[in-house]
């Protein structure tokens, strides 16, 4: 329902862009901004070292030059907020993580895309806002609709997805295929399967993240959702203390104790890393791991791994989140900065950062014949779109608090076996509701 109303809602507020045709070729639409130079903020990602392989290409055609300044996510966050609540932003893009979409708007530090989106002059008639897939554009560009990041309401766009990504289940074939094993296509089988896979191959049976704060609870957000839990019910109440955040939790606990040696301090580069040195059977994550085992620098598993839908539970469901790109308020290039973000995002360039390592946003992309050919992976990742949950993980100014300090604790205290699932669940359900109150979420009595 929540895709459907958003769809409608974008073809509202864009149809002037596609009704009518551009009123200038490509090249007239650039030169007022030749010998302008973008400066782009972007985190050191794969997808990113794939997107700057793309950038002489867009200079060549536009007369846009372009500087990047890749930076490890924390930093790179630490900087965008420094200098977009300048009077003039050195940056004119910035790449954000979903999760800070609401802070950046409620702070008035990125411009709304739709006067952009909207303009001929500036967005091509075959753009096709549509064509990006419906769960990507919810989860990293809207703001201002229900629950306050979803879509509805008074939604706005203030990004676009690039780098965005769904969680998805990569095995060792060739393992499996010795072993006379099917890959889980349920929890109920996953869960069953983990020991076995240690016993028979003497590996880890699943990657996962386990370090303390938000790369633990990463984890058990991506068994929760499929379980059928939830962080809080519609009313702001937490309920991932209830039956299906106890069971989670359960289940993480043992993903590492039959997983590979040292999981407890995997944030995700290091689990990832694992599953591509041959250390585990499994790996259960975001889809960023396509390129990385395809790379011959990083991986020793190329043309041992085949993939499969996230397993479902209750239901299915997958990760959705990753990395948009935004244009500062303050941004001293902000026409080039939208240029080179539509030119980025366009048909062409998706099908050609996917190419080259980088992670595709738009369905046309999934149903390319000659991509599906050359990277079968696509074939998966087109059916595992739709299992994508804008709802997956509340994006809300308090989150960070929430996930990195409170249940990024008591999560990492379970893994560690110093506390039992339910009682450190109840005590971080207790702390949440008292944030949730203080920032106007709940009101009333505490929380039980």
């Amino acid at each position: 329902m929540q895709r459907r109303h958003l769809l409608g809602h974008l073809g509202s507020w864009t149809a002037a862009a596609w009704l009518h045709p551009t009123t200038s070729h490509a090249q007239e639409r650039y030169a007022p901004y030749r010998g302008q130079t973008v400066r782009m903020s972007i985190p050191t990602h794969p997808h990113y070292d794939a997107m700057r392989k793309l950038l002489p290409a867009f200079t060549r055609e536009t007369g846009i030059r372009v500087d990047t300044d890749p930076q490890p996510l924390p930093e790179m966050k630490r900087l965008q907020l420094a200098e977009m609540q300048k009077d003039s932003c050195d940056f004119d893009l910035v790449c954000y993580v979903a999760m800070w979409k609401g802070e950046y708007v409620k702070r008035g530090l990125i411009r709304p895309l739709a006067p952009y989106l909207e303009n001929a002059a500036f967005t091509p008639t075959d753009f096709d806002l549509k064509d990006i897939v419906p769960g990507y554009l919810e989860n990293i560009g809207l703001v201002g609709g229900w629950k306050g990041y979803l879509a509805g309401g008074s939604a706005q766009l203030y990004g676009l997805p690039y780098g965005a990504e769904t969680s998805i289940l990569a095995y060792r074939k060739d393992l499996f295929d010795a072993h006379q094993i099917a890959p889980p296509s349920t929890y109920f089988e996953l869960e069953r399967m983990l020991p076995r896979l240690r016993e028979k191959t003497g590996l880890g049976a699943l990657t996962s993240r386990g370090k303390a704060g938000h790369q633990c609870v990463h984890a058990w957000l991506l068994h929760l959702n499929p379980i059928g839990g939830k962080i809080f019910e519609n009313n702001w109440t937490p309920r991932f203390n209830d039956a299906s955040g106890v069971r989670a939790l359960n289940l993480l606990r043992q993903v590492m104790e039959t997983g590979p040696a040292g999981a407890l301090d995997f944030d995700q580069s290091a689990m990832m890393n694992a599953f591509l040195q041959g250390q585990a059977t499994m790996y259960l994550d975001s889809t960023i791991v396509f390129g990385a085992v395809r790379d011959a620098t990083k991986s020793r598993v190329d043309g041992k791994v085949a993939y499969a839908r996230h397993p479902k539970g209750s239901r299915h469901s997958a990760q959705s989140g990753g990395l948009g790109l935004a244009i500062p308020q303050k941004a001293r290039n902000p026409d080039a900065a939208f240029l080179l973000l539509q030119w980025l995002t366009a048909k062409a360039q998706d099908k050609a950062v996917a190419e080259l390592g980088g992670a595709p946003q738009r369905q046309s992309t999934l149903a390319d014949a000659a991509l599906l050919a050359r990277f079968p992976e696509f074939s998966v990742l087109r059916h595992s779109i739709n299992d994508a949950d804008p709802n997956w993980r509340p994006i809300i100014p308090p989150w960070d608090e929430i996930n990195t300090e409170v249940l990024g604790a008591a999560v990492h205290q379970v893994l560690q076996g110093k506390s039992a699932a339910q009682p450190a669940l109840d005590k971080a359900a207790m702390a949440v509701a008292a944030i949730m109150r203080r920032e106007g979420y709940l009101v009333g009595a505490a929380h039980h």
